[in-house]
């Protein structure tokens, strides 16, 4: 070889390296970058999808848009964890193909091979999603949205289509879309939960391919102020007895704007959902968690993921490389509340392995401020914060930086609910909605209160009374946050208080 043109590329080579090596460097660490949620290496995402565990790996896709930070033809990206906290970022799983985009949808463990794509003994992962036909939508048709389903047969590495789909057609309704399914194990057969507009339809299967349909539930029951979209169905236990649970995510219509999710108690009876209560309830009363179902194959844990956006501003949130990211995990369980069923939500005990050694301080009488920094060192986020009441009181938690911007989560014992407020959490200005404060009920009757609040650089999730209310908020400062106080004008004894630095899962 020309030793100038071996000269040449080697350094282009060396070039390249450096090039890689800094960006390795600094993904992952850009402003406002969550460090303990998941969230692509780059480009737009939305919904979790065909979430399943299988031989030790959960697997988490998720919309994904490959070309831009705002939505586009999706596809179903990947990426996998061991542990539910750090996440691998895997090659797209599904591409968009002659019968439309790859919307949502869901995984299973097919054991049995009913489906019959199984080989050699290797049962196969199923996923099931909505081909949605945008030829057909700007065409003005009723019927460009189809199920469909691949196959995999190396442990979710790479999929396959099956090449009869769609295998259920659309009858005419124009929002039909992101099937849940299930083994529904006492008739041996599979169950679609399918959002078709203003109501959930149930479909039932032996093998996965062939599809009747068994019931409607909803058109005259929750919240009806958007379309109904990404349900899922499943039992949790009730000391003893199962009870059933029905997620209908809505947007808009949530209960501070734009999208959220609500559920439903009740029985299934392998055709029909029967509810034990007719009050519409949120999951998640803040403004940033949508589009949340569970992971499929777990035992007896039911673990929930959303999308931690909201449909009025995600296209515009101030983030250069990447758009959006996912809830916390969270173990869903019952808790009776007087005479009612409720469900509680609860980061998953897997959040614990981030954690560095808690401050714990005890019997805190706060007259109006304190620092919580003064007594556990330099604040720097992610962080968690736990505190316990007694009794309940007027509270905030202030989480602020040097430009004087807040966000501030709190409880108003007069009225008897939790807030959230970001209307001076620093960059508001790219959406007139964003700003705002927002509300959620106190479900519990308790005298004491108890919360943990999970704080990263963009985002606070707060779990009250031991996950009866929740609330999911992001915020963009211009700086980061790095002072926590809590104030309370009537004064508080908080019985106990844990803090505890988190490492980033990057």
């Amino acid at each position: 070889m020309n030793k100038k043109i071996w000269l040449f590329t080697t350094a282009t080579f060396i070039s390249a390296l450096l090039v890689r090596s800094s960006y390795a460097q600094q993904l992952y660490k850009e402003m406002y970058r969550p460090q303990i949620h998941f969230s692509p290496k780059e480009k737009w995402t939305n919904d979790p999808n065909g979430m399943v565990y299988y031989n030790g790996t959960w697997h988490l896709f998720f919309q994904y848009y490959p070309d831009s930070t705002v939505w586009g033809p999706m596809h179903w990206g990947h990426a996998t964890s061991k542990d539910l906290v750090h996440w691998q970022q895997q090659p797209i799983a599904l591409y968009p193909d002659s019968l439309g985009y790859i919307f949502s949808g869901s995984a299973v463990v097919d054991k049995n091979n009913t489906s019959g794509l199984g080989k050699n003994g290797q049962p196969p992962l199923v996923a099931i999603f909505t081909h949605h036909d945008p030829h057909g939508e700007k065409e003005g048709r009723n019927n460009f949205q189809n199920q469909s389903i691949a196959y995999s047969l190396d442990n979710g590495k790479t999929w396959k289509k099956y090449a009869g789909n769609p295998v259920l057609k659309n009858p005419g309704i124009t929002d039909f879309r992101d099937p849940k399914v299930m083994w529904y194990e006492q008739q041996h057969k599979w169950i679609m939960t399918l959002a078709t507009k203003d109501r959930i339809t149930f479909y039932s299967s032996p093998d996965l391919k062939n599809w009747t349909k068994e019931s409607e539930f909803g058109s005259e029951l929750g919240a009806h102020g958007g379309v109904w979209e990404c349900p899922d169905l499943f039992a949790l236990d009730d000391n003893g007895k199962k009870i059933w649970v029905l997620i209908v995510n809505l947007n808009p219509g949530g209960p501070n704007g734009g999208s959220a999710t609500q559920y439903f108690i009740g029985d299934f009876d392998g055709n029909k959902f029967t509810p034990l209560y007719r009050d519409t309830r949120w999951l998640d009363y803040g403004p940033d968690e949508y589009a949340g179902i569970t992971w499929s194959n777990t035992g007896n844990r039911k673990i929930f993921l959303g999308w931690m956006s909201n449909w009025l501003y995600a296209n515009v949130v101030p983030t250069k490389t990447w758009r959006n990211a996912m809830t916390i995990p969270r173990e869903l369980k019952l808790k009776h509340v007087g005479k009612e069923i409720f469900i509680t939500q609860q980061p998953v005990a897997e959040l614990n392995t981030l954690q560095s050694k808690p401050v714990v301080l005890q019997n805190i009488k706060v007259k109006n401020s304190f620092d919580v920094g003064a007594s556990t060192g330099k604040i720097a986020l992610p962080v968690r914060l736990d505190l316990d009441l007694v009794p309940s009181k007027d509270l905030s938690v202030i989480l602020s930086n040097n430009a004087g911007e807040q966000v501030v989560i709190g409880y108003d014992n007069q009225k008897r609910e939790y807030f959230i407020d970001r209307t001076k959490s620093g960059n508001i200005s790219f959406q007139k909605d964003f700003a705002g404060r927002h509300v959620a009920p106190r479900i519990s009757g308790a005298s004491d209160l108890n919360c943990s609040l999970i704080i990263d650089v963009s985002s606070v999730e707060l779990f009250a009374d031991g996950g009866l209310t929740g609330m999911t908020e992001t915020f963009f400062p211009t700086s980061p946050f790095n002072n926590i106080r809590i104030e309370s004008a009537e004064g508080i004894v908080i019985k106990k208080l844990s803090y505890s630095p988190l490492r980033s899962i990057w």
